[in-house]
């Protein structure tokens, strides 16, 4: 009887030997694994984003650039939208007075953002000690003076493709802006966008802004300036997860209840299919006269209400809108009527 014991001691102990074999190695692999993870993890913090200052860039303040820029940044582009105060009471938020460029606004899980996303102050308060390469590289590869990298709520992915004589614009007005002293609370990416973030930026790829002479590349420049892709395409978590142009992006309130963005497609079943390109600019115009009162000035809770800047965006010129309406004709027509409001 002994023998048999003997070897099935032997077996248990071999079986004993191996497994604390196989769980030394698997150790080893997981310590690798860590390391590998912390390395990675610590490269992109620290070495990202790598975009550099455009060296010796100096804006030239002319009255044309500031001009062009006040144009770009107030009513295509609609930087002011988000860098000022919005007042929610009123239909369609429009701007306080005294606020502008003085930032604050908040994009946060609320809202479906991985995180607090505030706008910062961008009159020359905040702007005195950044230089205007540090400007343009913000604006158009999406890192701060500082070196931190931007959420893309800030749309710098499309400024980078316009043209850079249109950003040299932007900054030579932003110069110009009063100053408003005002100190937003620093932006915080929730976990793992704390991380990701830093892999965001890109370097700009401009492009030569259309002379008129093509409608569709002039419309597809405006289009873009202008980001309508981001708020007319269903994002979850500030990721694009619809057709684009087709809406459904959500505006979540305070108040509980949602607005969607609408299809612009050239459906007619759901987009703007229907729509001519009178029709289309005259929406947009409505907004610019002087005699002009939206649908409801003040709004209470649960009534309909949009983040859309009408009379931001009443000041587009009229070639400007046509070529824009010209462009979403040509886009992919996705057939979706959205559900515009759900109030609370």
């Amino acid at each position: 009887m002994a023998a048999p014991r003997q070897e099935q001691f032997t077996i248990e102990h071999q079986l004993i030997g191996t497994m604390k074999r196989v769980l030394r190695i698997l150790g080893i692999l997981l310590g690798v694994i860590i390391l590998v993870v912390i390395g990675a993890i610590t490269y992109i913090t620290q070495a990202l984003p790598d975009i550099e200052v455009p060296a010796n860039l100096k804006v030239e303040a002319t009255p044309a650039r500031i001009e062009r820029g006040a144009y770009l940044a107030n009513s295509v582009c609609a930087c002011m939208d988000c860098h000022s105060t919005r007042d929610w009471s009123k239909f369609s938020g429009p701007l306080v007075a005294g606020t502008l460029g003085a930032g604050g606004e908040r994009f946060d899980e609320q809202l479906g953002f991985p995180g607090a996303f505030i706008s910062p102050n961008i009159t020359p308060f905040a702007l005195a000690d950044w230089s205007d390469g540090e400007l343009f590289r913000a604006i158009t590869g999406g890192v701060s003076k500082d070196g931190r990298a931007l959420f893309p709520v800030m749309p710098y992915l499309n400024y980078g493709a316009m043209d850079q004589e249109d950003v040299y614009s932007i900054i030579a007005y932003l110069r110009n802006l009063p100053a408003v002293e005002s100190r937003p609370a620093r932006s915080e990416p929730a976990f793992p966008m704390n991380i990701i973030i830093h892999t965001m930026p890109a370097l700009g790829a401009p492009v030569a802004r259309p002379d008129g002479s093509d409608p569709l590349a002039h419309g597809r420049y405006i289009a873009n300036a202008a980001g309508c892709v981001e708020c007319h395409t269903r994002s979850e978590k500030g990721q694009k997860v619809g057709p684009e142009f087709a809406g459904g992006f959500e505006f979540r309130f305070p108040t509980g209840s949602v607005l969607r963005s609408p299809n612009i497609t050239p459906s007619e079943k759901g987009g703007i299919g229907a729509w001519s390109r009178e029709q289309f600019i005259a929406r947009f115009k409505a907004a610019a006269d002087s005699t002009y009162v939206p649908p409801k000035v003040d709004v209470t809770k649960g009534e309909f209400q949009t983040v859309m800047p009408w009379v931001m965006y009443a000041g587009m010129t009229g070639s400007d809108l046509g070529a824009l309406y010209d462009y979403l004709r040509t886009v992919e027509p996705v057939d979706a009527t959205v559900e515009r409001w759900s109030p609370h």
